[in-house]
């Protein structure tokens, strides 16, 4: 007999630990949650080992799992991956543009802040940025959405990921509005329509502790001008 029907053979033995996987399967896996629904086995970190090889769960990264479509037809986001990935995070930049519908471009990797060092990761799933902010102002602006089957993540508001964009993008410095909105609906090609939804008064209570303050203050003066 094969070694992996051997392996199968061992954890149907015990239907109950598939599904209670099968139960968190809308959620990253983390080693620790995984332990400790094989509390009650010898040598938990074995069984988690035999998971993989009989194809149930794959791993992220080290320590991290999902499980298989053989296992569940469910997944988590990508987003609420990449907020588990790599922590203190909150998925901004074009990422979120994108997600409202602010950017015309399909984005292929996850862009996250984060107070920690910039980072970058590719797993099985998709490819993950982190770039660092400082605070206090990476905290501003910061929603917690759920996007169905229980999956709450942290996200940028609009704002907040323009502003997040503006302050990481390398060359950019504004010294007008006129320059504001030609980087807007230029480069950007964000539509006007769309920045005239944007709350300016709150992004002016972040410009005190923001990077790039004068820059940002364009953006502000260029927003409020096609009101």
């Amino acid at each position: 007999m094969a070694s992996n029907d051997i392996l199968n053979m061992g954890i149907m033995s015990n239907p109950a630990v598939l599904q209670s996987i099968r139960e968190l399967s809308n959620q990253p896996l983390t080693r620790q949650l995984l332990t400790s629904i094989l509390r009650d086995h010898k040598e938990p970190v074995h069984k988690i080992e035999e998971l993989l090889l009989a194809g149930h769960l794959e791993t992220v990264r080290d320590g991290m799992y999902l499980p298989t479509k053989k296992l569940s037809p469910f997944r988590p986001e990508p987003f609420l991956l990449a907020n588990h990935l790599f922590g203190p995070s909150y998925v901004s930049f074009e990422s979120a543009l994108s997600f409202y519908g602010l950017i015309p471009e399909r984005v292929y990797e996850v862009t996250s802040a984060t107070t920690k060092r910039t980072e970058r990761l590719n797993t099985s799933i998709a490819a993950f940025s982190f770039t660092w902010l400082p605070l206090p102002y990476y905290s501003f602006g910061i929603r917690h959405l759920e996007l169905g089957n229980e999956q709450h993540i942290l996200i940028a508001s609009p704002e907040k990921a323009l502003f997040d964009k503006i302050v990481t993008t390398v060359g950019v410095k504004l010294n007008s509005s006129k320059s504001a909105t030609e980087y807007l609906i230029e480069n950007l090609r964000i539509d006007e329509d769309d920045l005239q939804e944007l709350d300016t008064k709150v992004m002016e209570t972040w410009l005190g502790d923001a990077p790039k303050s004068k820059t940002l203050s364009m953006i502000i003066k260029s927003i409020k001008g096609l009101k």
